[in-house]
């Protein structure tokens, strides 16, 4: 029985894998160039004419503004949420301790022994 061992060039592999991984890379480049220039702004487009309805135009939509909410409702809630966040962690010391562990040697995990085992 004869055995046919097939030589392969490496360095033409390398380069398939090299040519294979820039294709990837920069088709993957180009698609989501394509879909910022001209897929977001349709999504967008989309997402406003469904959010503001059918009967008004983008140009149309004003905002509206509230005339009862003022700078000290606003000063209020800010200082509440200041407050609340505040609240929630605590005030710890900030010195930290390390202590080195003490490691029993071991001829099972040692990596000298595993080397030469495998060279028999």
């Amino acid at each position: 029985m004869t055995h046919i061992f097939l030589m392969t060039d490496t360095i033409s592999e390398g380069y398939i894998i090299l040519i294979t991984g820039l294709f990837i890379v920069f088709s993957g480049l180009l698609i989501l160039t394509l879909f910022f220039k001209y897929g977001m702004p349709v999504m967008l487009y989309v997402y406003k004419i469904i959010t503001k309805g059918p009967d008004k135009k983008v140009s149309e939509i004003s905002s509206k503004v509230n005339n009862q909410f003022t700078g000290e409702i606003a000063a209020a809630i800010s200082v509440a949420l200041h407050m609340y966040l505040s609240a929630q962690h605590d005030n710890e010391n900030a010195v930290l301790t390390i202590k080195q562990a003490r490691k029993m040697y071991s001829p099972w995990s040692s990596k000298i022994y595993g080397a030469y085992r495998n060279r028999l």
